[in-house]
């Protein structure tokens, strides 16, 4: 049996990955996006992206870039204390967080009022590593581009097969 059969190791891809993060094994989104920022040509920024290809990484990223979306939250930061512990201590992390940015699309809940939003936005915010927080206030105002050299929404759409409307062509 070859080493790379044996089910109970990881890829070396996968461990190549963890290894360059803070020993908890788990890569921030902030971090992905940095890697795509610090790539040198379009090519290695879409294999970046396809490296660390994961659902919370697509949903901030359609969040960012799908002009359909539209954030019912206010214009501009809110007030937030920032969380300064380092990363890999006590902080949430936006992979865990990403299936509640539905709560905050406009026309997605119309339960909650526009100050409980407001709040649970600015509690995920002081709840994440400040890099996290910075990313997701990027991806409200849809300026992960100004962020991020290189992450443009055509880097995002070719990394993920998406077409113009952000979704995957049905396969015939």
């Amino acid at each position: 049996m070859a080493v790379q059969d044996n089910p109970n190791l990881i890829s070396k891809k996968a461990m190549m990955a963890t290894s360059q993060t803070d020993g908890s094994g788990v890569v921030l989104i902030s971090e992905v996006l940095t890697k795509v920022n610090n790539a040198k040509d379009k090519p290695k920024k879409i294999q970046v992206l396809k490296d660390y290809d994961n659902l919370p990484l697509r949903q901030v990223l359609k969040g960012a870039f799908d002009p359909k979306i539209e954030w019912d939250l206010p214009a501009g930061d809110p007030p937030y204390i920032a969380n300064e512990a380092p990363i890999g201590t006590e902080h949430g992390l936006l992979r865990n967080e990403a299936k509640r940015l539905w709560y905050f699309v406009k026309g997605a809940n119309n339960e909650l009022t526009k100050t409980q939003k407001e709040t649970m936005f600015i509690q995920m915010l002081e709840g994440l590593h400040k890099d996290e927080a910075k990313l997701l206030l990027g991806m409200k105002s849809k300026s992960l581009n100004k962020m991020y050299k290189g992450l443009t929404e055509s880097v995002v759409r070719e990394a993920f097969g998406w077409n113009a409307d952000f979704v995957k062509p049905e396969q015939n």
